[in-house]
């Protein structure tokens, strides 16, 4: 049996990989007590002591705003930790695949990103993902990079779950219109990755890169609130009424990106994965949220 060590194994999309583990591979996803992936002396060791057949780097530093002060920790976990990772799995001769964001571009250009864009991060978080790529990129040839947007899921805290939290909780809701992204699904991105670690392990000569996956279509922040409270009315939620404001209306520390779009053509032609419209994977995870609590 292939074992594959996770990082990140508690956050949205390490429990969606354990959800979708598939069988042939062990998904090992140590706590953070037995590996710290701001420590580049215990990444290195993780990884030395076991023969793995290719590493998932999942884990990351992901609280935006805290990030803009919090900024050493920012870093050594989404840049020193994953360069650490990278570096030892060079050295066992083996690939990793590192998830990313589209916060490492700034949301100025229209359209979709493609891989190929400039990236120029806008914050502290946006910044220590793309060291991450970087650090990534050049210390393990054998590398895949999937960056990714808007992720939402079943698990954690997301979007998805405060949206469903306040709409019962309140009449009126007022929630940003004018930032535009893919929202993504955190099992959707769990089966890409698994899809990927299977040409990484088996391929002799796999297309390694940088690629991006998300959900196909696109939505604002309050056109994604509605289709959340939408479905949630369908299951006899309470449905309030949201306004559209402006980012300006609703100012946080971190910047965010204006446009969040990413291409996934790149994927699609390489590997003939082709992502799901956003609204089919919105509708399963409020239908599982709201069964679960019927």
């Amino acid at each position: 049996m292939n074992a594959i060590l996770v990082t990140g194994g508690s956050g949205q999309i390490g429990r969606s990989l354990k959800r979708l583990a598939p069988e042939g591979f062990e998904l090992v996803m140590p706590t953070r007590s037995e590996l710290d992936i701001s420590d580049p002396e215990s990444c290195a060791e993780f990884v030395a002591a076991r023969d793995w057949a290719a590493v998932i780097s999942s884990g990351a530093y992901t609280a935006v705003d805290k990030a803009e002060a919090d900024v050493t920790a920012a870093w050594e976990a989404n840049a020193i930790g994953p360069a650490a990772l990278a570096a030892a799995t060079a050295k066992a001769g083996i690939p990793i695949l590192h998830v990313s964001t589209d916060y490492v571009f700034d949301g100025s250009r229209p359209g979709f990103y493609r891989e190929s864009d400039p990236v120029a991060p806008i914050g502290v978080y946006g910044a220590s993902k793309e060291g991450g790529e970087q650090a990534v990129r050049t210390a393990n040839p054998r590398h895949i990079i999937l960056r990714t947007a808007w992720v939402v899921s079943p698990f954690g805290n997301n979007f998805v779950k405060t949206m469903l939290r306040l709409g019962a909780e309140r009449p009126q809701l007022r929630v940003v219109g004018d930032q535009y992204g893919c929202p993504t699904s955190a099992l959707d991105i769990a089966s890409t990755l698994l899809a990927l670690l299977d040409h990484a392990t088996r391929d002799a000569a796999p297309p390694w890169g940088t690629y991006q996956f998300v959900n196909a279509g696109e939505a604002s922040w309050h056109a994604l609130a509605c289709a959340v409270l939408d479905r949630a009315a369908t299951h006899g939620r309470p449905r309030p009424e949201i306004e559209a404001i402006a980012t300006s209306d609703y100012p946080t520390p971190a910047r965010r990106p204006a446009n969040s779009r990413l291409s996934t053509a790149k994927l699609e032609q390489a590997f003939g994965i082709a992502p799901r419209a956003w609204q089919a994977a919105i509708d399963d995870i409020v239908d599982e949220l709201v069964g679960a609590q019927a």
